[in-house]
Parts: C-alpha cells; structure tokens; sequence
C-alpha cells in the first residue's frame, strides 16, 4: 500500500488525501463534492434568467396553443370567447400551472449551479421535464376549462418543448451580447502582499475578458518593484483616478486590520462615482464552509456593485433584442420613407453619426436620422453662446442649425429610431438613460455625475416621459438615478408603455 499523500495548501493548512488508486466511495464522494465549484455570478444570472424565461415561455405557448385549438370561436366570436374564460378561477389555475411548472423544472435539475450538461444534455433533460409536466397540463381538462380537451395536451408538449429549447438558445446569446460582458479594467487599490498575490494570481489566470490598470496606494507600502512601475497614485487620489480613467471595477486589496477606515473610505468613493467595488474573499479561513463567491480573473472576490446584477438583466437583454428585431422589421417603411424625405429635402448623408458614452463610459457610434444642415457639429462652438440649457448640456429652442423636416422628426422622436440598431448591436437598451456626447460629459464638475453610466443607456427612459427638453439638467439628472436604484423589469416596461403617448403628445420635444 502507498503511502498517504499530504499537499501543502496556502495559509499553512495541511489537507490530506487518501492515495489515488485507493479512493473508496466516501472519499469518491468527498473528491466530487470538492470537484463543484461555487457558481461565479454570471452563471447565477444565466440560471435565474432561464427560470424566468421557462416559466413565461411555458404559459405563452399553452395559451397560443389554446387559442389555435379554438380558432375558429376566436376568429369570429373573439369577445364572446375570450370574456367567459377570463374569470378569476381560471387565472388562478394558470398562476398554478406556472409555479408548478417552475418547480418541476427545478426538481429535475435545470437550474443546477453545479449542472455542466452539454447541449445534448440539456435537450435531453428539457425533453423529460416537459414531458413530465405534460400531467400537469391535466389541470385545465380536470378543472373543467372550456375548449381545453385532453387532445390539446400532446400538441401544447411538442409547443412547450420546441419554443423553450429556443428560447433558451435566445437567452444564451443575449447574455453573450450583453454589453457589461466584455473586457473588464480593474484597477486594483493597495500595493501590500495582499495586494501582489492578488496581481499574481491575474497575471497567471491570463484572462482575456481582465485588463490590469494599475495600483493605487501609498508608496510607502509597495512591497514589490512591479507594483511601484504600474502606481498611479495615492488612496486620496481614488475618486480623481476613477474620474480620469476609465474602471469597470476597483479590487480592494488593502490590509483588513490596518486599513479597515481607508477600505470603507475606498468602498465609499466607489459607490459615489458608479464603479463596481471588489474585496478579496480570504478574509476569513474555513475547513469545511465554502463561500459563495464571484471572480476577478483567477482571484476569488467579493463584489459590491451599485446596480442591479443577476438573471434579470440577461431577461432584459432578451427583450431588448426582441424589441430591437420586431421594431426595425415593422417600421422598415417608415425607415425608407425618413431617408427619401431627408435626402429630398437637404444635401447631406440620411445618417447622422456622433460619438456618445455608454456603459461604463465605453464610447460608441450612435445612429440617428440627421436634422441639422451638413456640418452642423463645427458650427456648434459658435453657438455656445446661446445655450438656453442648465448644467453641462447643450439645447437651444430655435436653433438655426435645424432643418425644417428635422423639427418635425424632433418633435415626433423619429430621429431617434436608427438606434434601433445600437440596441441590436449591444451597445444601447431599449430603457435607459439617453446617451451623451463627449462635449457634454468633458463639463461634468461632480464625480458622482459618472453613475449614470453604470447602466447601458437607452432609447427612452425616465426622463423621456417626465417632461424631456423642459426638465432642467439636474431633474433629469436626478431622474436617471432614481432609474438607476429602482430598477426592475417592471419598470421598464411602465416606460416603454408611457412612451409612446409622450411621444404623441411632443411634450417637452425640441
């Protein structure tokens, strides 16, 4: 027999393990238990996200299969049809079915964090559970639903199946398109041991989605010559530093006893700016309690953001896509007539194109259809002077730079559609705040002014539908925020359908 093997681990614990040829089943068990991995926050998001999506797919396809099955009483006795079935009992029964059906899906492993199911897997697995909750479609039969026979249920299983593997794979990809999903600058705040190990473990994890910015400290605690070339400045510096640079997120490495004041003080200046504050998970040591935690590159962390983060945000970026695609598709008319109108009324290209900041002040090139004269942004400084706007912005009521069909488009908020596209290409969202220019951005006097970038901007938002041009800079301001620290999908969607009436009305549009 070989002997026992014993590896050092950090900290100075030692951990042994029976040899490997000699694994029974209780230390098979203990190896597989150790083999799963805290799920990493994203994964968390894309769990919640399905749940959402399975159980909204679910109560969709019933019913679009219900009303297809009774098509012909629709089609031509659709208020006589639909006005008895939409009682109090049979709405009951289908927030029933969508509870149990959320559960069913959850008994039989699908929202696992430990799940690593290949796509033939997941199939599979999607396919029992649908076929299991096929019995509990037997409710509506059961319960006496009118039209609801039991021929319905094979063709509602086969609907159910097919729009949630769909819908899954939709979910997947609008998770990838997410715009807070690409590279991450991290800037990381200390330049002690714990603050080298941290840089360590980044350097050796290589990640692609991570980019080192630099340290900020005091040079008095640098421990190694690696850090002193990459120091940016001191801790009193941060907030400036945040400003300046552009930081996705801020690894608190300072020591925990020695600095508790300045890591409360750092997580302070985070918060104020709108920047995503991490803290390295080692600050307690445990046998056998797992943390669960997010990760920074290969360093276990834990995160302290100032938005919203979870399944929700992907469900968001499904409904952004959706809306995207639908509306460009249904208002590709509309598209064709603005551009002949633009190009029949003035010399210049259909498109106006300018640089706007978006998430995280990541800029990108924003679409709309042109209003002004060709060349209108070089005649801007001249202009200055007659700026009627509070604050930073720049808005004159009559501005002579303005076409004739570009006030109409103004006014109608048509100039707005091209970003559309934005919203498609994951660097808008449909609700959001608007996005701003470099001109504008450059005057911002306060740090924390820089929150309203940590969240995507949008084509409408709360702001839009609360008075528009005639809100003073900091009402609009103050209203991005609000929307920024309350924000659920609910509230989007109260926005988007608030929008259009505004948009009818042209209250506050210039």
């Amino acid at each position: 027999m070989s002997d026992p093997v014993v590896r050092r681990v950090p900290e100075g614990f030692e951990k042994y393990e029976p040899p490997p040829e000699r694994l029974g089943w209780p230390a098979w068990r203990g190896r597989l238990a150790q083999s799963r991995a805290p799920a990493r926050q994203d994964d968390a998001a894309l769990l919640e996200a399905y749940r959402v999506v399975d159980t909204l797919v679910a109560v969709a396809s019933l019913v679009a299969v219900y009303l297809a099955a009774n098509s012909p009483a629709v089609r031509h006795h659709m208020r006589e049809f639909l006005l008895p079935r939409l009682s109090l009992d049979n709405v009951v029964l289908l927030i029933v079915f969508a509870i149990l059906w959320s559960q069913l899906f959850a008994l039989l492993g699908l929202y696992d964090p430990y799940r690593r199911d290949r796509r033939g897997g997941e199939t599979l697995a999607i396919l029992r559970a649908s076929t299991t909750g096929s019995g509990v479609m037997l409710l509506f039969p059961i319960f006496g639903v009118s039209g609801f026979g039991l021929d319905i249920v094979p063709y509602a299983w086969l609907a159910v199946t097919v729009a949630t593997l769909g819908a899954r794979r939709a979910v997947r990809a609008a998770a990838r398109t997410y715009p807070a999903n690409g590279t991450r600058r991290v800037l990381i705040v200390g330049s002690g041991p714990r603050a080298y190990k941290a840089y360590r473990e980044l350097c050796a994890a290589a990640p692609e989605d991570c980019e080192l910015v630099g340290f900020v400290d005091s040079s008095d605690h640098v421990v190694h010559e690696e850090i002193r070339e990459q120091l940016l400045g001191p801790l009193d510096e941060l907030e400036s530093l945040l400003v300046r640079h552009l930081i996705d997120e801020a690894l608190i490495a300072l020591p925990i006893r020695s600095q508790y004041a300045e890591i409360q003080r750092a997580i302070e200046v985070c918060e104020r700016v709108g920047v995503r504050a991490k803290y390295l998970a080692d600050v307690f040591r445990s046998s056998l309690a797992r943390a669960r935690y997010d990760h920074t590159g290969g360093v276990p962390v834990v995160t302290m953001s100032v938005t919203a983060e979870g399944g929700q945000l992907v469900v968001k970026r499904v409904l952004d896509i959706a809306g995207a695609m639908i509306g460009l598709v249904v208002l590709s008319p509309l598209f064709v007539a603005t551009a002949i109108a633009i190009k029949a009324t003035s010399p210049g290209p259909v498109l106006f194109v300018q640089e706007r900041y978006g998430l995280r002040r990541r800029r990108f090139r924003m679409l709309k259809f042109r209003t002004m004269t060709q060349g209108a942004e070089a005649l801007q400084p001249l202009l200055e002077l007659q700026n009627e706007a509070s604050g930073p912005v720049f808005k004159i009521q009559n501005d002579p730079r303005t076409t004739r069909l570009g006030r109409f488009l103004r006014r109608s908020s048509l100039d707005e559609l091209p970003q559309l596209v934005n919203v498609l290409r994951g660097e808008m969202s449909l609700v959001g705040p608007r996005p701003l220019p470099e001109r504008d951005v450059l005057r911002f006097a306060d740090p924390w002014l820089m929150r309203r970038f940590s969240v995507p901007p949008g084509l409408t938002g709360l702001w839009q539908v609360s008075g528009r041009c005639t809100l003073k800079f900091d009402e609009a301001i103050a209203l991005d925020l609000k929307y920024i620290d309350q924000w659920s999908l609910g509230l989007d969607l109260t926005i988007l359908a608030r929008t259009l009436p505004a948009v009818v009305k042209g209250t506050g549009a210039r």
